[in-house]
């Protein structure tokens, strides 16, 4: 009863706050836009990139419809194979987002998973987790990404790896990004276990599982929450890095970072459409959720407002 009142309240508080910060609602609002134009692609989409029959390579390197050499057709112009731009922004969005939502899933379950685990137990357990989680935090996120990445390739061959790129991706990125919710997610049932409610629990002889997830991990999800909107941001940054490098989905399958690797091949010949337009919604939706990430972060840390 006193967990679902402290969440009222809380809920209550966010939403007293959120309607206090212009800010954070232009970056809701935009942010809810740029997802729903990624998911409804299907409908809102003039073209099909995945389908070869809807555009022609006579029709490649085409400029926004708004220059003087622009088509009507192509409101941001065409790429190099003659693609529709916006049709290719919005289903490489949508791409984007998969693993950027997929992989921060993983992480996090993974992450908070083992964390509270090794708060909750402490012991061993929890010093040889800390252990692997200040040697991954000693590399950069992208390097292990790209090590799982590489690991992939020499397992699968190349035919198998490019199907299985999505799910290799949302394992590399999951596994770069584990230790954050890991770590926070330890710090804060190292609080919560020392209070009565969980020392009660622990007298009725509650099974440390039960114990774990239903009187621990619902009063932890605040800073877990932040973790999980901030990390979203690095976790589409992650895909869009690998893919601009060649290591991620297929050029077939368009995202963002493809999209705008391959703008860059075009930057200095002129058709600067191929690589700014991408390179804006990417800006522009990881300001967005980083924005959100601050709210959040300032909203449940009273200190922090």
């Amino acid at each position: 009863m006193l967990s679902r009142l402290k969440r009222a309240t809380v809920e209550n508080e966010l939403l007293y706050l959120f309607l206090r910060k212009p800010l954070a609602q232009l970056a809701l609002f935009v942010a809810t836009m740029l997802i729903a134009g990624a998911f409804l692609a299907n409908w809102i989409a003039p073209t099909n990139p995945y389908d070869l029959t809807s555009f022609d390579l006579l029709d490649s390197l085409i400029p926004p419809a708004w220059t003087e050499t622009g088509d009507a057709r192509f409101i941001l112009g065409t790429d190099d194979q003659g693609r529709d731009l916006l049709s290719a922004i919005l289903y490489g969005a949508r791409l984007s987002l998969l693993v950027g939502l997929t992989s921060i899933a993983f992480a996090s379950v993974l992450g908070v998973s083992v964390g509270i685990t090794a708060g909750y137990l402490g012991g061993r357990f929890d010093a040889i987790v800390m252990r692997i989680a200040d040697i991954q935090l000693s590399l950069p996120a992208i390097l292990t990404a790209l090590l799982i990445d590489g690991v992939a390739r020499g397992l699968f061959p190349g035919a198998m790896h490019d199907e299985l790129m999505i799910v290799v991706l949302t394992v590399a990125i999951g596994l770069s990004l584990w230790v954050n919710f890991a770590r926070t997610a330890r710090a804060s049932t190292f609080v919560e276990k020392n209070k009565e409610y969980v020392q009660a629990a622990e007298i009725m002889g509650q099974h440390p599982l039960r114990i774990m997830l239903v009187q621990i991990l619902p009063n932890i999800l605040g800073p877990i929450m932040v973790i999980l909107a901030i990390d979203l941001a690095v976790a589409i940054l992650l895909e869009a890095t690998l893919s601009f490098l060649g290591v991620g989905v297929p050029a077939n399958q368009p995202s963002l970072g493809t999209l705008i690797r391959i703008g860059t091949e075009y930057l200095f010949s002129g058709e600067w459409w191929i690589v700014i337009f991408p390179s804006l919604t990417l800006i522009v939706l990881i300001v967005s959720v980083n924005i959100l990430g601050d709210f959040l972060r300032d909203a449940l840390n009273p200190r922090l407002r």
